[in-house]
């Protein structure tokens, strides 16, 4: 397979970030005593993550949304295990649409490079935060959060539906214009051609995205696409497949710190891995064939509702 070299810089420049980490660190994660009674206990997460790989691909959410209140109200994993468990278990779920958005030749690179640049530092942050804060005050942010990014889901069309360039206003347009153009040529032979965007509002966009993913697992990809989209102008393909890159390699900090800041719980994620793997090939075959606005729509309400129910535990407790 053909790879962009810049994507090859990408990966590498992932690579070299997660072996500097664990050099400072000085140690890597110990599987060497693995709970085999709790692993065996726990057989039931791999057919409810091959349920929630199955409908998150199928959406184009992120499966963090899902798995992160699962492992912590499902499961009984503290709010940090949970949402480390949740971002390690997103990055291997990701794999497949990742590598198809790289063969595919439609990542948009140089958009890419200004995303990440806000989004590894922000998820990183969020992510040591999110063990230095009090598992009290975690959940209610996780609650916080899930009933925004369920609001976010139920507000905004889907990005395949949305207009690029509609309600930028006049401020943004007029930044958003003369800066070049950018051309993206696919390897099936279609090629995109639009006006190269303003890159602040992106790197604060995935800045915020960036910060919030690390802490409670979800965020940044449904606050990037659909923006890349109507205030950038990115076409939908385009947007979603730089949004999912952004992702991939934002989401393997942030999964690195959690794991190098806990024992991470091994008997869950290695039922949760394979799950994903197993409902990611199911869902990018369905996903055609379900409605994407009634799809988020119904997402966004269940998002609000458990959201609603991790407040409403805590609170009332």
């Amino acid at each position: 397979m053909d790879v962009p070299v810049r994507a090859n810089r990408f990966v590498a420049f992932g690579a070299v970030t997660s072996l500097s980490m664990v050099a400072v660190s000085g140690q890597l994660p110990s599987i060497g005593a693995f709970p085999t009674t709790q692993f065996l206990a726990h057989w039931w997460v791999f057919p409810a993550s091959i349920v929630f790989s199955t409908i998150a691909l199928a959406a184009g959410v992120s499966g963090a949304l899902f798995f992160s209140p699962f492992f912590m109200l499902g499961v009984g994993l503290t709010p940090a295990q949970a949402i480390g468990a949740g971002l390690l278990t997103e990055v291997f779920g990701m794999g497949n649409g990742l590598r198809s958005y790289v063969k595919q030749g439609v990542v948009d690179y140089d958009t890419a490079k200004w995303l990440l640049l806000g989004a590894i530092p922000a998820v990183v942050v969020g992510a040591l935060l999110a063990h230095a804060v009090d598992p009290t005050l975690l959940k209610l942010l996780f609650g916080a959060g899930l009933i925004a990014l369920g609001a976010f889901l139920v507000y905004y069309d889907p990005p395949e539906d949305c207009e690029p360039g509609e309600c930028e206003g006049e401020f943004l347009e007029a930044q958003n214009t003369g800066r070049g153009t950018t051309t993206i040529e696919a390897a099936d032979g279609e090629t995109f051609t639009y006006e190269t965007c303003w890159r602040a509002p992106g790197l604060t966009l995935s800045t915020v995205g960036g910060f919030i993913t690390g802490l409670i697992s979800a965020g940044l990809p449904e606050i990037v696409t659909t923006q890349l989209i109507v205030r950038c102008r990115l076409p939908p393909r385009v947007a979603v497949a730089t949004s999912v890159f952004t992702l991939g390699i934002a989401t393997g900090a942030g999964a690195l710190v959690h794991a190098l800041s806990a024992s991470p719980v091994w008997y869950v994620v290695a039922w949760s891995i394979p799950g994903v793997l197993v409902g990611g090939s199911i869902g990018t075959r369905i996903g055609k064939y379900v409605p994407s606005d009634l799809m988020e729509v119904g997402l966004g309400i269940v998002f609000g509702l458990v959201g609603a129910l991790v407040l409403g535990v805590e609170l009332l407790a």
